[in-house]
């Protein structure tokens, strides 16, 4: 394995939510229109409806995403991030095989074993952090929420249409819904850590 690659220890410990970043071929801005991200929405949504995960929080960046998600039952990440993953870049080749041949080229990879193909995605699986302790959470969401203030993409978090920030914010549910119900409670001595106005 080339030293610049590193590679995704993954732990599928029973009752321990995941911080998951996945990042778009060579980190291109793929996710830059609202059409890629409502691809990425959906296939999200569609984890949530096969039951695989309770979904905490998500940005959507232009060139990467994170999720906060909780499994459920038996279901492993590497079986989220497949269910994400392939109909994101399914509905993504397809469309840009219809309306945009000519840009396939900047998404053609050779593998190592002289393969060719497509890809949305950065090969592999990511970046995939378990989270055990409700600070840890905590921080985290916060963290997605600030990414596209910090990148300057809106002022403030909840005005950043493609997060959880504005869900966790007024309990609304647009663009997708988060399963309140499974986040552990943030306690009085714990406030501070998600404190950000």
């Amino acid at each position: 394995m080339p030293p610049h690659r590193k590679t995704c220890r993954r732990y599928d410990n029973p009752g321990d939510a995941h911080f998951l970043t996945f990042s778009c071929f060579q980190r291109r801005a793929l996710l830059n229109s609202d059409r890629s991200r409502e691809w990425l929405i959906d296939a999200i949504r569609l984890g949530q409806q096969k039951r695989q995960f309770d979904l905490w929080a998500f940005v959507v960046m232009p060139e990467h995403a994170h999720l906060i998600v909780l499994p459920l039952g038996e279901t492993k990440i590497s079986q989220i991030l497949t269910t994400i993953k392939q109909s994101t870049s399914k509905r993504a080749l397809l469309w840009l095989r219809d309306n945009a041949p000519d840009f396939l080229e900047k998404l053609r990879d050779i593998q190592p074993n002289g393969k060719e193909s497509h890809r949305f995605w950065q090969r592999g699986g990511g970046y995939d952090r378990n989270l055990r302790s409700i600070n840890d959470i905590y921080e985290k969401v916060a963290y997605i929420h600030d990414n596209p203030v910090r990148r300057g993409l809106a002022q403030r978090a909840v005005d950043w249409r493609w997060s959880s920030a504005a869900a966790w914010l007024d309990n609304g549910d647009d663009p997708l819904s988060i399963d309140r119900g499974s986040v552990p409670p943030l306690t009085i001595l714990d406030e501070r850590v998600y404190d950000r106005g």
